[in-house]
């Protein structure tokens, strides 16, 4: 296995390329962006937030890495670097950028999978915390604070994005790939952890069947289903869970008590994997 962090970041302030000098990147019009102790680079300005802290929490990143690092979810991260390798070309070195990164489980994974092969690996999030968890995790990657919204990335510069329970912006997508790469997508099923939204919840929104649209610009290269049984032993694993997702933050306050008081719970896995082609 041979992995490195990708290097063609573009100026988030005025799209041209970044070259790394002394201890910061900058580009030709002077924008200049330190690296950090730990690894990471922040090119998300201040103009371009819409909070101070925009993103997960630390403690909501916190409780991410310790639930995917238990291998919960080990079976959507197989799947997800086999249908990576399948994706991604042969014969050179071939880039990959999770977009929606948090704490780089599945960069992490991707990387441990891919064999002989060669690849170049950026994790990009929103939250400093999710991008300071994650180059303390790896240093074989590119981790930058940044935006789905207006990626730092070149033109035509990648082989593969990720979109792994997140917000796709498929313009961004479709600008930063070269022809022919893909967007491997994962979003929650219908049954999605159902059995702990029948506890918050007071009622269930119906499920919507439908699969996402193609975006423009892309064709439907394949889908499948995950489905698979998952048994927390403990309200530690649980608190966890919820943590993570956007349920803790949506739940009333009568639905975040009862999930406290349990002690263990099965709760159903239940997510869609989707692959678009840039034609």
């Amino acid at each position: 296995m041979t992995t490195m962090p990708f290097d063609a970041l573009a100026c988030p302030l005025d799209g041209g390329p970044l070259a790394p000098i002394d201890n910061a990147w900058r580009c030709e019009n002077g924008h200049s962006f330190d690296v950090a102790r730990q690894g990471y680079v922040h090119l998300l300005p201040v103009q371009k937030k819409r909070s101070r802290d925009p993103g997960d929490s630390k403690e909501m990143v916190a409780a991410r890495q310790r639930f995917l690092n238990a291998g919960f979810y080990g079976k959507i991260a197989d799947a997800v670097s086999n249908l990576s390798m399948q994706a991604l070309p042969g014969g050179r070195t071939a880039s990959v950028l999770d977009a929606g990164c948090g704490e780089g489980y599945y960069l992490r994974h991707l990387a441990g999978m891919a064999g002989d092969r060669s690849l170049a690996m950026i994790g990009v999030d929103i939250s400093k915390w999710a991008i300071l968890a994650a180059s303390r995790q790896n240093r074989h990657s590119r981790w930058v604070v940044g935006s789905n919204a207006n990626l730092p990335v070149l033109p035509e510069s990648l082989d593969l994005v990720l979109c792994l329970f997140g917000f796709p912006v498929y313009g961004e997508f479709l600008r930063v790939l070269r022809p022919g790469g893909q967007v491997l997508q994962v979003d929650a099923g219908a049954d999605h952890l159902r059995e702990l939204r029948e506890i918050i919840y007071p009622e269930l929104k119906p499920a919507n069947e439908a699969a996402a649209a193609v975006p423009d610009g892309f064709r439907s290269v394949g889908s499948q289903e995950i489905r698979f049984d998952l048994f927390l032993p403990d309200g530690n694993r649980i608190a966890d869970l919820l943590a993570m997702t956007p349920h803790f933050y949506r739940a009333s306050a009568e639905g975040l008590e009862k999930a406290a008081a349990l002690e263990s719970l099965a709760v159903t896995v239940n997510a869609t994997l989707q692959r678009f082609e840039k034609v």
